[in-house]
């Protein structure tokens, strides 16, 4: 939390609206028509390429569990990627991963220009749960050079980080800036959705975070404040595992149990235009 004049500051500054009428950028959230297998298919929704391990589909890695939706999910469903011991991509042999792009995510295209509010709830899946000694990143921007992470959402014993509870999510800044500067965390309670937006200033190179649970409205959780956001990128979503060690690199080297079978549950993926100050509260 911050104090309460920034807090007022913030809301001077952030036209802050709850029906969600702010223009979208992109939009990840699915209509309860798409299969898994539609996810293996060119769609509007995510890339079907990537992030998956070698010999892997979509169709093998994403679940539709049958839940209420998400704050943002009024008219479309949850959706739950999840990885096992063959999810490996790239011959990254220490990470166990699977994640989403969305499709319009170039790298290079607006959504990582001007000013940006990147929306998202996630859940823990009792049935497939996360081993909290390792290191999980659930939703990044990876810079269009893969030179860093500028924001990324982290859980479990984060390496190189002193970590008091690892079943904390925990937002970071520019992992460039030592390791990355925590933005906001909050304990990563079972059982309900955990949601998110975050607005990135790519000219001010500032990052402001709103968070609620439940179908609770989004609040302001910190003000605006300096994140270096710049390089443009690829937002992804879904669940990186790192090893428990690894050395120089832990891409190739690094220890990863077998018999894995872990996900996360996402919701109401979006992002919307805030180059007028709007910034979506709730549905």
């Amino acid at each position: 939390m911050f104090p309460t004049n920034l807090l007022t500051l913030s809301f001077i500054f952030t036209s802050l609206t709850f029906a969600q009428d702010c223009t979208l950028q992109f939009d990840g959230r699915i209509p309860g028509t798409l299969t898994a297998a539609g996810f293996d298919a060119t769609n509007q929704f995510f890339g079907s390429g990537n992030v998956f391990g070698a010999g892997l589909a979509f169709s093998q890695l994403i679940q539709l569990p049958a839940i209420a939706g998400s704050l943002f999910d009024t008219a479309t469903v949850p959706l739950e990627v999840t990885i096992s011991d063959q999810s490996i991509f790239n011959a990254q042999t220490g990470f166990r991963r699977a994640e989403l792009i969305p499709a319009s995510n170039s790298g290079t295209d607006a959504s990582t220009t001007g000013i940006k509010t990147l929306h998202f709830s996630l859940m823990k899946d009792a049935q497939r749960p996360l081993n909290l000694s390792h290191e999980y990143q659930l939703v990044f921007l990876e810079s269009n050079d893969f030179s860093t992470n500028q924001v990324v959402l982290k859980t479990g014993t984060v390496l190189g980080k002193a970590t008091a509870d690892p079943d904390t999510l925990q937002l970071f800044g520019n992992v460039n800036d030592g390791g990355g500067k925590v933005l906001f965390s909050t304990p990563f309670a079972a059982g309900a959705f955990h949601n998110f937006a975050v607005t990135l200033d790519f000219d001010a190179l500032t990052t402001q975070v709103f968070f609620s649970t439940g179908a609770a409205p989004l609040k302001a959780v910190t003000q605006a404040v300096a994140n270096d956001v710049s390089g443009q990128g690829q937002f992804h979503f879904g669940v990186l595992k790192k090893p428990t060690d690894g050395g120089a690199d832990i891409t190739k080297s690094g220890f990863q149990e077998a018999g894995i079978d872990e996900g996360v549950i996402f919701g109401g993926i979006f992002q919307e235009d805030s180059s007028d100050n709007c910034v979506s509260l709730s549905a």
